[in-house]
């Protein structure tokens, strides 16, 4: 079986469990369903908001090849994966990964994949907003995100 992944950047929330039941509704062949919640912080109450830009076309096809490499290494029944854009307050959901195989080992490796490649390569880009009402700061890129992403590579 062919599985295509769910692709979706969008500013509304997500439902976590209408996701969920979406890939594995009435699957007998299922044994993982790994999930991974991205979530705004406030930094210790330093930040009110976080605001994402993207390049829509571009960060939903690089999502998209970033989630072909995925379903191609592991074997995969079914990969979501939902990135959210415009203003994101503390607690709110930003990211979604779903991944679902027939064994746990496959659906951690794949959403781990996923996440590590999403921080890295997806064309988003986050600024901070103050809790104090100053001029927020362009979020620059960690270097620990791109360590852990270098441990994919071939």
């Amino acid at each position: 079986m062919s599985v295509e992944p769910t692709i979706r950047i969008q500013q509304q929330d997500f439902d976590l469990a209408a996701e969920v039941e979406r890939l594995t509704q009435g699957r007998r062949d299922i044994g993982a369903v790994v999930t991974f919640t991205g979530l705004c912080r406030d930094e210790d109450g330093r930040l009110v908001a976080l605001e994402l830009e993207h390049y829509p076309g571009m960060a939903q096809d690089e999502i998209a090849r970033i989630a072909r490499q995925a379903i191609e290494r592991w074997p995969l029944t079914g990969l979501t994966a939902i990135h959210r854009h415009g203003r994101i307050a503390p607690g709110e959901n930003i990211v979604l990964v779903i991944a679902v195989a027939s064994h746990r080992q496959a659906a951690f490796e794949a959403a781990s994949f996923m996440m590590d490649y999403l921080k890295t390569r997806a064309p988003f880009w986050k600024k901070e907003h103050p809790a104090d009402g100053s001029q927020g700061e362009w979020v620059e890129a960690r270097s620990e995100d791109d360590s852990s992403a270098a441990r994919w590579e071939d």
